[in-house]
């Protein structure tokens, strides 16, 4: 029994110094106050501290009113203790805590706002650069199949109606198929 209680007292020690790395990015921006989200999470506005689990890649998105929004993909590469097989000592067996913290400083550039006047002096200008290149004249019709002809009496563009007993689109019915999925008149 006293073995159980000596071995149960140093697992509970040896459990309390076990190490653990704690991950942490610090994000600035110039000018400050804007808002950051990660991976489509806002975390807050800037200067903002969060924590991370993995390395690897994290996609930050800077908004601020009057600046343009940035999208970064920032990598976050491990440090030299956590490549195997020190990982699992920095992670388990050392009995202190390690702090990795990494600090990224983005500069927002300020927004691009056109003025009216040039915007609409430059759609004119390309408005008479492509009447100059020649609007011509409209390409003739296309050639009328005989088949679909007009019968004589309709005004133009009217859609002719079968006579009884023939499906559209039959010779001798005078119309044109209806498209694929059109519903047949009601009669």
């Amino acid at each position: 029994m006293k073995h159980y209680v000596w071995f149960i007292g140093a697992a509970i020690c040896a459990g309390s110094l076990a190490g653990c790395v704690e991950r942490r990015y610090v994000i600035y921006s110039d000018p400050p106050g804007a808002v950051v989200m990660r991976n489509g999470q806002m975390i807050g506005q800037t200067p903002v501290d969060d924590h991370f689990v993995y390395y690897g890649k994290y996609n930050f998105t800077l908004v601020k009113e009057g600046f343009e929004t940035q999208q970064i993909e920032q990598e976050i590469a491990s440090p030299w203790y956590e490549y195997f097989p020190l990982d699992f000592f920095s992670e388990n067996i050392i009995p202190w805590r390690i702090t990795d913290r990494r600090t990224f400083t983005y500069k927002l550039e300020p927004r691009h706002v056109p003025n009216a006047m040039e915007l609409r002096n430059e759609a004119e200008n390309l408005r008479n650069r492509g009447r100059s290149i020649g609007a011509g004249t409209a390409p003739p019709p296309p050639p009328s199949d005989p088949a679909i002809a007009q019968p004589p009496g309709l005004p133009p563009g009217a859609i002719p109606v079968p006579p009884p007993g023939l499906p559209p689109g039959t010779p001798g019915s005078q119309a044109p198929a209806p498209p694929l999925g059109a519903m047949p008149p009601a009669r």
